[in-house]
Formats: C-alpha cells, structure tokens, sequence
C-alpha cells in the first residue's frame, strides 16, 4: 500500500468516477490486483481501521470465481454487491484488476452506474497491469 499498486492517471479516473456516481454516500475506494491493494479514498469520518489485506483476500476470490458463472443464463458477471448493517460494499473486476467501493445506503441503478463506470475504466487500463504468470512472476 506504498503507491505503487496503481498508475496515478487510474486513481484519479477511478476517483473520479465514483465520486461523479456515488456522490456523499461515497465510503471508501480500494484497487487491487492479484498480488497487491491500495486504498483509494476514505471518507474522513471512518476510522481507518480496516483489514484491507483480508479484504483482499476475500475479493480476489472474485478472480477465481467469475469462470463459475461462465454460460449461465444469468449473462456475464459484471459485479459483486454486499450488504451490511453500516453500508455496501460493491466488488467490479475486470481482468487482471479490480475496485471495491463501500457506500452508504444507494438505488440499484446508482449500484449499475457505478458498475459500468468502473468496468469501462478498468477495461480502458487493463493492459496497463502486470499480470501474474502461471509460475507466479510478473509477466512483462
């Protein structure tokens, strides 16, 4: 979390983006890829006492688990939205990376904006971003 998981030009889109969508009930931004995470923005009034390497953990999950829902008549995955007492988290991943945004109480379509907004930014830097080889390096 020193930086250097993300490109600043993506930040700031991501950033932007979300704010743009999300407005007040913006929470907190994450990016992470395979091997690395980076908190984006937190609101001032949270504590900053989250796990964000267990959060990590979880989401990353998303990576593995989209090829679960492949030719389904659901469609393609598109995002992953969590309820909780105090707020949302929504999960979008698009190859090699991904954002997970927590809000407060929102509609579903401001939840699809957001979805597409995301997946159209992380599409636009996907080929920006180190993804990891089947032997666990960095492919270059």
């Amino acid at each position: 979390m020193d930086g250097d998981a993300i490109h600043s030009d993506l930040a700031d889109e991501i950033h932007s983006v979300c704010r743009t969508t999300v407005g007040d009930e913006l929470r907190s931004i994450t990016y992470f890829t395979e091997d690395d995470v980076e908190q984006l923005y937190l609101r001032s009034d949270l504590e900053q006492t989250a796990d964000l390497i267990g959060f990590a953990e979880h989401e990353r999950l998303g990576f593995h688990s989209q090829s679960a829902y492949r030719n389904t008549q659901l469609g393609e995955y598109e995002a992953t939205i969590r309820m909780f007492e105090n707020g949302f988290l929504s999960r979008v991943i698009r190859g090699p990376h991904g954002v997970w945004v927590t809000t407060d109480d929102m509609s579903i379509e401001r939840f699809e904006e957001l979805t597409s907004a995301l997946a159209s930014v992380l599409d636009e830097y996907a080929d920006s971003v180190d993804a990891p080889t089947p032997d666990g390096t960095d492919a270059a």
